[in-house]
Formats: structure tokens, sequence, C-alpha cells
């Protein structure tokens, strides 16, 4: 039974996105499973959710000055939000319940933290602009449907709230029930994500701390999204799209490639365009790209 517990674990660890849970010749996932085979009995080992990277040099072609304007201007009321900074991603999870309708259904609870940090920013003391909190319990049911040569490897349905922990005129938060399916062949893997936000009540005045502080954060964030993960030798590559079609113009797309380097650290790139890289920026168009380093990568 440990195996079938291992490949749902390495599912999980990629949030819900893409992996290929059966160990074939050519799976993108073999030596995951493997490595996390030997290290399942490990108390204290820390299983990553989704990717875990330090970007330490970024840099985004058009900030988002408007939140912070009365907190990030000089003596000459300039705008000082740097172009350059640096980003990172924390991702772990851990399973709650095993085999919760007999063989089948397993539940876990997952944490995940991004960071924008304007580490080269001295004007204003180099603080962390943003910080985006994402908790989330899901449960996971392995499958193996046939569709289109590919096979549906395992679906799951989750809840998780979104947040920046911030007050007032910075404050961004939502909450999902979402729902997933994995579709993979060989050194392919496509995962489809859909959502559903769960409403909240208007707010009573634009400065009233209870009520929706995004209203139209689905507007941008849209309602569901596509990943796709391919890999070559060493190489990874990922392709995510996000968008709502009924507003088709404020999706966003991201890609990423990995290559190892030194035992589990892999050079790491990634490019973002588009609406909702992060809370603060759920309304707002901008292109990144960024270099560093991941811990495991996505596989």
């Amino acid at each position: 039974m440990k195996p079938t517990w291992i490949r749902l674990w390495f599912s999980a660890a990629i949030g819900l996105g893409v992996s290929q849970v059966a160990l074939a010749e050519d799976s993108l996932v073999d030596e995951r499973v493997k490595d996390e085979l030997k290290t399942s009995e490990e108390r204290f080992v820390i299983t990553p959710h989704k990717v875990n990277y330090i970007l330490p040099y970024t840099y985004n072609d058009n900030p988002n000055t408007d939140p912070y304007t009365n907190f990030t201007t000089n003596d000459d009321n300039e705008e000082v939000i740097d172009n350059a900074e640096a980003k990172f991603q924390i991702s772990f999870k851990f399973p709650l319940w095993y085999n919760v309708f007999g063989d089948n259904g397993h539940l876990y609870f997952a944490y995940t933290n991004q960071s924008y940090w304007q580490v080269y920013n001295k004007e204003i003391s180099s603080p962390f602009r943003e910080t985006n909190h994402e908790p989330e319990m899901f449960m996971l049911f392995n499958n193996d449907w046939q569709v289109a040569g590919l096979t549906n490897s395992f679906w799951g349905v989750g809840a998780v709230h979104q947040s920046n922990g911030q007050s007032g005129s910075l404050s961004r938060s939502w909450n999902r029930i979402y729902g997933t399916m994995v579709f993979d062949r060989g050194p392919f893997a496509l995962g489809l994500k859909a959502w559903w936000r769960i409403p909240e009540d208007e707010k009573a005045t634009p400065s009233s701390p209870k009520g929706d502080d995004n209203p139209d954060i689905e507007d941008y964030m849209g309602n569901f999204e596509l990943t796709a993960v391919y890999g070559l030798d060493e190489h990874m590559f990922t392709l995510m799209g996000r968008n709502n079609l009924q507003h088709p113009n404020k999706g966003s797309i991201e890609f990423t490639w990995s290559y190892p380097i030194l035992g589990n650290l892999r050079l790491y790139t990634q490019y973002f365009n588009g609406y909702g890289e992060s809370m603060i920026d759920y309304n707002h168009h901008n292109q990144r790209i960024g270099i560093g380093v991941s811990i495991g990568d996505i596989l």
C-alpha cells in the first residue's frame, strides 16, 4: 500500500497541478517517487507541495505603484518602487488521512508562502512589498481513465484561502472551492484546475474593514488554469495559462525552465506576463522575468 501512498503524496506535492502517478519506464516522476520511498519513514522530512524556489533577481517592467502611493514616496513625492526585486516561494504539505473511502480518497493539508522583496531598494529600507499566504485542504483520488491517448492519473477537490495579510486599502483575499484533473503520457503531463469563488458581502463603505476587498478579482485571476509540463533529458519546461473566458484579455501565462546543477538544487528561470501574479497585483498587468534556484522543482 505504501507505493500508492507515495505516488499520491508526490501528486499532491505539485499542488494538484501536473504529475504522472504511474511508474512507467519513461515516467517524469520515476526518480521523485523513488526518492520519496527512501525517505517515507523519516519523521522530520518535509514534503514539498508546489515548487520551492528563490529568485534573487527579478525584473518587472511595470511595477504596480498605485496601492503604495501613500507609503512609498520620497521627499519629492516620487514613487520609489524598484523594477528589480527578489521573489521566493515556500510550499509544503502533509497527509491527514489515507484511504478515507476504503482504498481511495486521501486527505491533505498544505501551505504556500510567496513573497516579493524590494531587497535592492535602500531608499525605502528594502521592505517586503507583498507576501501571499495560501493554506488549503484537499482530497486526492487515484484514477486510470484513458482519454485521447492520455491517462487521467488522478482527480481531486479542495478548498483554499489566499490573502496578503494586510489591512485597510492594501488588504486582498478570496476563498475558493476547486476541482482538478491530471492527464499524462510519458514525458508529457497536462493539468486542468477550475474553481468557484465563495461569495463575500459587499463593503458598506470603501473604507469599511468588513466586506469584499476585491469584488472583481475573478475578472483578472480567472476561474480556471491549464498547466503543461514536458521533460526533455534533465531539462524541465512548464507552461501555465490562467483565464476567465468572459474576460479573455485579462488572463496570464507563466513559463519556467529548470536544469539540475547540484544534488536537488536546480537552476530555475521564470517568466510571467499578465494579471494576478500576486494578490496586490490582481488587477495590474505586469511582465516579469527572474532567475534563481529551486529545490527539487515541480517533478
